[in-house]
């Protein structure tokens, strides 16, 4: 689960999700930059970049 596809953020993009960050908790904004996991999972860039520094899994997913 750590390859990702990076993003702009849409509403689109966020159809059926929260549109919140679960690493930093914020809200994902128009034009921010995004990263999805084969997991689906959506994350600021520069959150799961740091979060990749320390770890080898989706936040959400730490099985895959």
């Amino acid at each position: 689960c750590s390859s990702l596809s990076v993003l702009s953020f849409s509403e689109d993009i966020l159809s059926r999700d929260s549109g919140e960050c679960a690493i930093c908790l914020d809200e994902l904004e128009q034009g921010d930059t995004i990263a999805r996991l084969p997991c689906l999972c959506i994350y600021h860039k520069g959150c799961i970049d740091e979060w990749f520094e320390v770890n080898r899994s989706c936040p959400e997913h730490p099985s895959d």
